[in-house]
């Protein structure tokens, strides 16, 4: 029994990328499987723990309900692609210094979700915050350190922009 291929066209991390999947894959699994790139976590395959969260066009994208097809002709950032040529992203950072990913299961999919609430909301709230992870399940860390993480992300960001904390990483 053959399975048939359909060849998908993606723009993954900033680089255009082609693969032959088959036509009933996630874009989970085209990113995982097809692509390598295994830093989003396949967890529940129903959009309940977001473990899987990658960003397309910027907006955090539940990518084990996303079938490829619907990320054709967008941009999708992975947790691999949140770093730049400058090192970790702020919020990267800032997790690593608060200790705030334990068993690490759920923290691409956050790490991406914050990515996303820190482009569109630079200095958020503690509430903010909660609101932006509300989708992304964590069994570990009780989310306080991830709410202290992204808020301090947010206030790097903001003495970046500033430009009264370039030397700054905390």
């Amino acid at each position: 029994m053959s399975t048939s291929l359909e060849i998908v066209r993606l723009t993954v991390n900033g680089d255009p990328r082609t693969a032959g999947v088959p036509p009933h894959w996630t874009l989970l699994e085209t990113l995982r499987y097809a692509m390598g790139l295994t830093g989003s976590k396949q967890g529940c395959d129903k959009g309940d723990c977001g473990a899987c969260t990658v960003l397309v066009d910027g907006e955090p994208t539940l990518s084990c309900i996303t079938p490829v097809w619907e990320a054709e002709g967008h941009r999708v950032t992975t947790v691999e692609g949140l770093a730049g040529p400058d090192g970790p992203h702020p919020v990267q950072d800032a997790f690593d210094r608060y200790g705030a990913g334990q068993c690490g299961f759920c923290t691409p999919g956050v790490l991406c979700s914050a990515a996303a609430l820190l482009e569109r909301t630079p200095t958020p709230s503690r509430h903010e915050v909660k609101e932006a992870l509300a989708g992304n399940l964590c069994r570990c860390t009780g989310y306080t350190k991830i709410l202290d993480a992204v808020v301090d992300a947010g206030r790097v960001l903001a003495e970046r922009t500033s430009g009264s904390g370039e030397a700054s990483n905390g």
